[in-house]
């Protein structure tokens, strides 16, 4: 089964958006890459407020309101059809919801297949990260660490607190090399 998807979880400052660089440099077919912050960038400014879009708190708190949610949901549909005409396809996400996060992705990327990568990192190198970006709201990679991964599962799982995001995406493409290979060989491989 050839992956189609990949969905990379984890929270600001984790590196996901650096993986998903080094995924589209080393995978052997072309893979487009959306993440959370291509949907915030693309809304109005109008919707940059906690009640209808989306908000952040001084604390890093991010709070969401019914039109983003609606937006994110057709955003969503949007990527599983790009898909489902042929696109491959890597994720870059923020599961703030966790559990119920992922099953809105899980709903949206139905019948595809999905790699589900868990990225981690130490709650305090994501915040050092944060403080060197200087782009990111302080306080948003210290809540987002461990929150974002609250229920949810994964095929995979790699960490960036000490490994780069190079090594996190040949972990990441030795499986779905894997998952390409066809039945016969990867049997007489074990």
């Amino acid at each position: 089964m050839s992956f189609q998807v990949i969905v990379l979880n984890g929270g600001s400052s984790t590196g996901k958006s650096s993986i998903a660089a080094c995924l589209q440099t080393i995978l052997p077919t072309p893979w487009l890459t959306f993440g959370t912050d291509t949907l915030v960038d693309a809304m109005p400014p109008s919707l940059t407020d906690a009640e209808s879009g989306i908000g952040f708190g001084a604390d890093g708190e991010v709070t969401t309101g019914e039109v983003f949610k609606a937006l994110d949901v057709a955003w969503s549909l949007g990527i599983a059809a790009m898909v489902r005409a042929g696109a491959r396809v890597i994720v870059d996400e923020v599961f703030l919801g966790g559990a119920a996060s992922q099953q809105r992705w899980r709903k949206a990327l139905d019948g595809l297949p999905v790699l589900w990568v868990g990225v981690r990192c130490d709650p305090d190198v994501a915040a050092a990260r944060e403080a060197a970006r200087g782009d990111r709201t302080v306080g948003m990679a210290a809540s987002q660490a461990l929150l974002v991964h609250e229920g949810v599962s994964y095929d995979l799982e790699v960490d960036t607190s000490t490994t780069s995001a190079l090594e996190c995406a040949r972990v990441i493409a030795a499986r779905v090399a894997e998952a390409d290979e066809p039945q016969g060989r990867r049997k007489t491989r074990q």
